[in-house]
């Protein structure tokens, strides 16, 4: 049967007691998460949810979590994952244009009060164990899914001004577990870290929920803390996990890494950024058993398109490796060609875990494809040894600390402000975060704004991370034949300038 309840039940009755989750101090065997969204299905079952249904979480990481989604695909409902750090108003345009019709919360609330929908808040006891809200288990049967199905909606930061609603059928989640099984070598052996937001593929997917496919270990973390990740690799013997490269150094900048054992180790995949050869030769002489998997993928493609080959890490720095198994991967020009080897152009990849478009947006699936080759927008090319190089990204998007930021998202919310005339948000270098959104704005005549100013209007309406760090001022932007802004120039000449916080006209 194709839905996620289904690897679950089978392992619960081959092997009730063996481990399925550890969070902190609890272990739940792979027959108590089976009872745990048996509840969480009957809950929901009880509530009227069904096929078809979008459930939404708004959570950080905890058992619950998981409990939740398995229930949602056990009932053929649809999992709609947010981001909490999103603020209101996102969240807002996700929830209604998935047309969600329950929302789960956890102790932090992420502003859910505010949402005219169904919520359901789990304190920290039912994070852990979610039958304190659900209550006992329901034997309710599993609704039959199709591989073509909806899955899950994912929605994801672009070029357009609200986040776009992915769409992923149980053939791109199920294909996408395979090609990590096959990359990862996973066996039912595997205990994996999931420190990153399960609402992102980072850590849901890359490889996340296919460990459990084989009856292995998942320990999640709630936040990603340093010296708690160390300590969960010593305790736990943990083998493998996903990290941003932020997070990554994180551990390896630690005062105090030299006390724990991290000899169990033998894999991190990293992405979302570059990440220098300083640092990977770093991290394999911290990590001594250990590779680092520097990796390119999309939410598009529920993650991990291409991945460094074993051997290769410092000899190809700066790839992100070959496709995997059943990943096609190619280099086209504007007008969809195949370009040469070593010859640059968009990403253009093609497979069965690749997406089928945008949720209610006919429009924009339409112009994101050519053919069956989705276009992810990011440029690159291919060297002489099928190795594939990121060199920039089309769409202008800004990655900070591993999370996506569209330039455009923020200049619609910059372009409110009555005092602007015109506003560009571009990504410098930041030692940190990776990238840092920076605002460049030309004033009306006679107006006033200083950065406090922008802040504080971008605040109220975006994720804080999106919110621009710096802001220089100018007469005019330098623009091209065809009236478009020279991004690429700005970012060259912005980051030898330094910034102004606050100019009148």
């Amino acid at each position: 049967m194709i839905n996620l309840s289904s690897f679950v039940r089978f392992h619960a009755l081959q092997d009730p007691k063996r481990t399925a989750i550890v969070y902190g101090d609890l272990r739940i065997s792979y027959a108590q998460f089976h009872d745990r969204i048996m509840a969480a299905a009957g809950f929901m079952s009880k509530a009227g949810i069904g096929a078809g249904d979008a459930v939404a979480l708004l959570m950080k990481n905890s058992p619950a979590f998981l409990d939740i989604v398995f229930a949602v695909s056990h009932l053929g409902a649809v999992f709609v994952p947010i981001n909490f750090r999103l603020s209101s108003d996102e969240v807002r345009y996700v929830l209604n244009d998935a047309n969600v019709r329950m929302l789960f919360v956890d102790e932090d609330g992420f502003g859910a009060d505010s949402f005219d929908i169904p919520t359901i808040r789990l304190s920290q006891g039912a994070q852990s164990d979610v039958r304190r809200v659900t209550g006992d288990g329901y034997n309710i049967k599993a609704m039959k899914r199709e591989m073509s199905d909806l899955f899950r909606l994912m929605y994801t930061s672009g070029t357009t001004s609200h986040p776009k609603g992915v769409i992923h059928t149980y053939e791109n989640f199920y294909v996408k577990c395979a090609e990590h099984v096959i990359v990862f070598g996973l066996t039912a052996q595997t205990r994996l870290l999931v420190a990153g937001p399960l609402y992102h593929v980072g850590a849901f997917d890359l490889p996340g929920i296919a460990v459990l496919w084989l009856g292995g270990m998942l320990y999640l973390q709630r936040d990603s803390d340093p010296a708690s990740i160390l300590a969960a690799i010593e305790r736990e013997k943990l083998i493998g996990g996903a990290l941003v490269p932020f997070v990554t150094g994180t551990l390896l900048n630690h005062p105090e890494r030299d006390k724990f054992d991290v000899s169990s180790l033998e894999w991190i995949v990293g992405g979302g950024e570059r990440t220098p050869a300083s640092r990977i030769s770093e991290f394999h002489s911290y990590f001594p058993n250990a590779r680092y998997i520097d990796c390119y993928g999309l939410t598009e493609t529920g993650s991990g398109d291409a991945m460094m080959v074993p051997g290769f890490e410092l000899l190809k720095v700066g790839s992100v490796g070959r496709p995997t198994p059943h990943v096609e991967i190619e280099i086209r020009d504007d007008e969809g060609n195949s370009v040469e080897v070593s010859h640059h152009g968009e990403i253009c990849v093609r497979g069965p875990k690749v997406t089928p478009g945008y949720w209610n947006d006919p429009i924009k699936t339409k112009e994101s494809f050519f053919g069956d080759w989705l276009r992810t927008g990011d440029m690159g090319y291919f060297d002489e040894d099928g190795f594939l190089f990121l060199t920039d990204r089309k769409k202008d998007m800004i990655i900070s600390g591993g999370e996506n930021i569209a330039s455009s998202e923020v200049e619609r919310v910059i372009y409110e402000l009555p005092q602007v005339e015109e506003a560009v948000v571009i990504g410098l270098p930041d030692l940190k975060w990776g990238e840092r959104p920076v605002a460049i704005l030309v004033l009306k005549p006679g107006a006033y704004l200083d950065l406090a100013m922008l802040m504080e209007h971008c605040r109220k309406h975006l994720a804080s991370f999106k919110v621009p760090k710096e802001m220089f001022i100018r007469e005019e932007l330098p623009r091209t034949a065809s009236n478009k802004v020279m991004k690429r120039q700005l970012r060259d000449e912005i980051s030898i300038e330094i910034p102004i916080s606050s100019i009148a006209s």
